[in-house]
């Protein structure tokens, strides 16, 4: 049974260079939150309402946690399997889903718009995780993780191979942006949108894949110089949010205890620091008043951490 240390500084929170010292604050302690998931997916903070939402995937819900008061209940259900999620400019729940096999956004008023479901007249795999650009533009992972079973959502043919997506704000025009992901999941923007981060979860070992980002003719957007940026060697990653300092927090685990937390990288993919947590990490996102609080969703609970930085916006 896991119980929050009593005693600072947390030795949960390890530094593997010094470059991680500046990140973490010797006061701070993880922290669960929430507990009683399934399988604990896609983490996004609403500031303006001081609540956190995450899915829980398996068990076809979006749970929602109060700042204010701690208490904790059901956002959605059924979700249709929703896995990953984020905000748009506008401040507007977008979702990813399994059952729906769509990426959605919430309205104001609660009401549920499907932005995208196919490609070239063909359904989407299971769209998996999301994030949106400065310029409204929505780019989301569709590999088929929520086809292959009924865990995760309907079992099904896959009819499109495994790409990263750009839905256009205005036009709603989606182009396939990367095809050459073998099992793309998390993706990240670094903070000034000139790469973009994705999480290579069928490579053998998994890779951290990074591209440059250039802006390309009738408001689309170019990738080029696809490279790998991190072996992650016996790790796990999965989903994962950038630092305004363009650090990788990435969801880590699986094999043994020891990798299960949160992994840092630099820029540069040097590993700099790690969270200890007695789950399989398997996203992330920056909240809190000042985007200096972690939130990490591990299986079946939900930990939190204050860290040294800020998410960057948007994430």
């Amino acid at each position: 049974m896991w119980e929050p240390t009593q005693r600072y500084p947390d030795p949960a929170v390890r530094s593997l260079t010094p470059a991680f010292h500046a990140l973490h604050l010797p006061l701070a302690a993880v922290e669960r939150i929430a507990t009683g998931s399934r399988w604990a997916e896609g983490p996004v903070w609403f500031g303006d309402g001081r609540y956190l939402l995450w899915s829980d995937i398996p068990n076809d819900r979006i749970m929602r946690w109060d700042e204010a008061t701690g208490q904790v209940g059901v956002f959605r259900g059924p979700s249709n399997n929703a896995n990953g999620n984020t905000r748009d400019r506008q401040g507007r729940l977008i979702t990813c889903e399994h059952g729906g096999r769509r990426v959605t956004r919430t309205e104001y008023d609660g009401r549920i718009t499907v932005l995208a479901d196919s490609y070239a007249g063909k359904r989407l795999n299971s769209p998996n995780d999301v994030v949106v650009k400065s310029d409204g533009s929505i780019w989301f992972t569709d590999p088929p993780f929520g086809i292959v079973g009924y865990y995760q959502g309907e079992k099904a043919e896959q009819e499109l191979p495994a790409n990263v997506y750009r839905l256009d704000p205005d036009s709603g025009r989606l182009d396939v942006v990367a095809d050459d992901v073998n099992g793309p999941n998390g993706l990240a923007f670094s903070p000034d949108e000139t790469r973009l981060y994705v999480i290579e979860s069928r490579a053998r070992p998994r890779t951290i894949r990074v591209f440059d980002v250039a802006a390309g003719g009738a408001g689309q957007a170019l990738l080029s110089n696809s490279r790998v940026l991190v072996d992650a060697g016996p790790g796990t990653p999965d989903g994962f949010r950038v630092d305004i300092h363009g650090n990788l927090w990435c969801g880590w685990g699986m094999g043994t205890p020891e990798l299960d937390g949160v992994r840092v990288f630099t820029p540069e993919g040097e590993a700099i620091g790690h969270i200890e947590l007695p789950e399989r990490c398997a996203n992330l996102c920056f909240g809190g008043k000042h985007r200096n609080r972690l939130f990490m969703a591990s299986c079946t609970s939900i930990y939190s951490l204050y860290v040294n930085t800020q998410g960057v916006p948007g994430g």
